[in-house]
């Protein structure tokens, strides 16, 4: 198969899609795999690492575009809209949910998109996985730096020293992004404490951290009295393929002390927090309430060369069942096929259907006419 690897066009994102490593696994099995230009480079992979391991190096993104499977980290911006074609398989993250403009464009395009996001293994997500995993780390690692007080924070460090109390992380969500979180923020020495809606999450939270955590249940009781104290506030909500339902709104967010920052890793999929918007690496912050505010939602972007590595250590064996047999992978393949968005100018994903109902009413009477 023709597979394409186009480079990162989002803000300062230095993710790519295939490394030197996993194109030597394509290659070996006859696969032409095209690869832009610089398109390793922020990950720490020349040209020549590509060319080492079979790749055909491309000068234009039309040209890495122009493929029958395409292979991305990120979602397609405004700009890449023209290169997506009928018949063609896009596997990236997507994160449909929170884009209309996108969802509308993959659709009247008639590609086959696949998001990583959405790909489900015995009820886990484990190409999101590697992600959170590196997201929950650096939330709590960009949120000590934005507490200092040249960055405009409070001047809180997270650990204290002794007479003087360490500072308080909040984590909303005990999944992996929370639990990766809270690892890091107890490292360092601070209060930390998780909420979530699930008892059995909890428990098995209690296994890992003991005292070290304070594990509360979610009720928005709670979630107010807690909010107000907190130094540094990580937003770790995830509902498969919708939007992140909000838990803290801008009264809330007002209470909290001048120079506190927030972390909303959901903002990807609208964030949990109200008055939290997507930034961007070059801009990542800005105050709203008198609190920080970070909301960058390709946070792994920031360590690429850990994190393409990561995320091919994840996709590569679906990427090479999808280069093998292109869409009928799909069909040997439960786990696989959870991740089919868009197929055949319909938006399939139930979840995804189910946000956008008006796309899916307006395909239905095109379909009709």
């Amino acid at each position: 198969m023709q597979v394409g690897v186009p480079k990162e066009t989002k803000d300062r994102e230095f993710r790519v899609g295939l490394s030197p490593a996993s194109v030597r696994v394509l290659t070996d099995k006859g696969h032409n795999v095209s690869v832009e230009t610089s398109a390793g480079v922020g990950s720490g992979f020349s040209d020549r690492d590509y060319q080492q391991a079979g790749a055909t190096i491309v000068s234009k993104a039309q040209d890495a575009w122009n493929q029958e499977l395409v292979i991305k980290v990120k979602e397609p911006l405004a700009t890449e809209y023209q290169f997506i074609q009928p018949g063609q398989i896009l596997f990236t993250y997507l994160h449909l949910a929170a884009n209309k403009p996108l969802t509308e464009r993959l659709i009247d395009s008639g590609v086959t998109a696949i998001a990583y996001e959405t790909v489900e293994l015995n009820r886990t997500l484990p190409l999101l996985m590697p992600m959170s995993i590196i997201a929950g780390r650096l939330a709590v690692q960009f949120g000590a730096r934005f507490l200092e007080r040249q960055q405009g924070g409070r001047g809180v460090l997270l650990g204290g020293i002794p007479g003087v109390s360490p500072g308080k992380v909040t984590i909303l969500g005990g999944g992996v992004v929370g639990t990766e979180a809270a690892k890091i923020a107890v490292g360092m020495g601070a209060k930390v404490q998780i909420f979530d809606i699930s008892v059995e999450r909890l428990s098995y939270l209690e296994t890992l951290f003991g005292s070290r955590v304070e594990l509360l249940y979610s009720t928005t009781a709670a979630i107010e009295a807690a909010v107000p104290d907190a130094d540094l506030l990580i937003g770790a909500v995830l509902i498969p393929g919708k939007n992140a339902p909000t838990l803290v709104n801008r009264t809330l967010v007002a209470q909290m002390r001048p120079g506190s920052v927030i972390v909303d890793v959901a903002v990807d999929q609208g964030g949990c927090i109200e008055t939290l918007r997507p930034t961007s690496h070059s801009q990542p912050v800005y105050v709203e309430e008198g609190v920080v505010h970070y909301g960058v939602p390709n946070m792994p972007g920031a360590v690429p060369w850990t994190a393409t590595q990561a995320l091919n250590n994840s996709t590569l064996p679906y990427v090479v069942k999808l280069a093998d047999s292109g869409i009928k992978a799909l069909e040997n393949d439960p786990a696989l096929a959870m991740g089919l968005n868009v197929d055949n100018h319909q938006l399939v994903h139930p979840v995804v259907r189910e946000v956008f109902k008006d796309l899916v009413a307006r395909n239905a009477e095109f379909s009709l006419a």
